[in-house]
């Protein structure tokens, strides 16, 4: 294990032949992250039998964020790790995940951390009623015995979602509208009948996407950062074209006579499009604008040569109980396979703090969501 030394691109590159790639890991989402209290440190695993140039040369890959945890009467070293959607390996490869485990724990150790998190997207499961090859999950049900025998711990705080949903754009057009629900494909077209129409988003229009994003939160309950954590991600990713080994982003803005009532920020990288952020107007809901907006996502991911679309989120559990058990019905609607990963896991570098910091982490939380709410209704009210 060693820094990588490279370049931004030449990190985007590499990263982006490993397999579970994911946008998480890329250095534009590291500095991003670097403005907001995260110290980040890319670390490679290299194959010596391989020429010096060979892109196969290196084997694995952890971007690792590092936050500091200011606690008076302990070191000024103490903090937490967080490799988001990493590391990136083979990992059916036993001897190179024994290898890279192994170097992220004496590497949490060295830094002083309460402990080290990890959220491969390892894929343990899928469908119900999917057939599927039991190799397809070895890999991961392996890794998961493993970290356990390591002492690892399944987290407590996910950060990400566990598990999501996939839409595959190997087909035409045609088929992929086929492959949706019978109830979806009349929606999308309702939409288009009621005078929905699609258009691309601008940095100009980042200050109603906020505001569409918060009036979104704020009905259905969940709590959003501050306008400007969001203006400098969509910003910094909306300034790249979009390309294989490039990070980009670009918004879709559905407007009923003119009005924006609905708009996705969809994420690319490595072929893979990433439904970060969705948001909706109370208005025009009935002409099922959310609908021709994912369809549209889904034309523009493959005119943009992306083999799948991330829609980034699926229930923990597959009972209508979920929380996430409507959005998920939305989803299927498009056509989306149910992916079900291994989820974040935390390695306790410090055992005796970490024990702490799970105790205390669930009640600032809960703390820091009140005021986050409060926070989002004051800044709609205020635009």
């Amino acid at each position: 294990m060693k820094q990588f030394k490279g370049s931004p691109a030449e990190w985007n590159r590499s990263i982006s032949e490993l397999p579970h790639s994911h946008i998480l890991q890329t250095w534009e989402w590291s500095q991003f992250k670097a403005k907001y209290g995260w110290e980040p440190e890319a670390l490679i695993w290299e194959d010596d039998t391989t020429g010096k140039d060979d892109p196969r040369r290196i084997k694995a890959a952890a971007m690792i964020l590092k936050k500091k945890i200011p606690i008076r009467g302990f070191s000024s070293r103490l903090n937490i790790l967080y490799s988001p959607r990493g590391p990136l390996m083979d990992w059916s490869d036993q001897e190179l995940r024994n290898k890279v485990l192994g170097d992220l724990q004496v590497y949490a150790k060295k830094q002083g951390a309460i402990f080290l998190k990890i959220d491969a997207g390892i894929k343990v499961g899928g469908d119900p009623d999917d057939n599927q090859e039991l190799i397809n999950i070895l890999p991961g049900i392996n890794s998961r015995k493993e970290l356990i025998e390591r002492g690892w711990n399944f987290s407590q705080d996910q950060v990400q979602f566990r598990n999501t949903a996939i839409i595959h754009l190997d087909a035409d057009e045609d088929q992929i509208l086929a492959n949706c629900k019978q109830k979806t494909r009349y929606n999308i077209n309702l939409a288009a009948r009621k005078g929905i129409l699609v258009r691309k988003g601008k940095v100009e229009d980042l200050d109603l996407l906020y505001n569409l994003y918060a009036e979104t939160s704020m009905r259905d309950g969940f709590i959003i950062r501050e306008k400007g954590y969001y203006m400098t991600l969509w910003k910094m990713f909306m300034s790249n074209k979009p390309e294989k080994n490039t990070p980009s982003a670009i918004p879709l803005i559905a407007e009923y006579e003119g009005k924006p009532v609905a708009a996705i920020l969809v994420f690319f990288f490595s072929n893979i499009a990433y439904y970060l952020y969705g948001m909706s107007s109370d208005v025009h809901r009935e002409k099922m604008p959310n609908h021709l907006l994912q369809w549209e996502t889904i034309r523009l991911s493959k005119s943009l040569g992306c083999k799948s679309y991330d829609l980034w989120g699926a229930p923990d559990e597959l009972n209508e109980k979920d929380p996430m058990w409507g959005v998920y019905r939305f989803k299927k609607g498009l056509g989306a396979s149910l992916v079900q990963t291994i989820g974040a896991w935390d390695y306790p570098a410090n055992p005796i703090m970490y024990k702490l910091y799970t105790q205390i982490i669930p009640k600032v939380l809960s703390i820091m969501r009140r005021r986050g709410k409060a926070q989002t209704r004051r800044s709609i009210s205020m635009e």
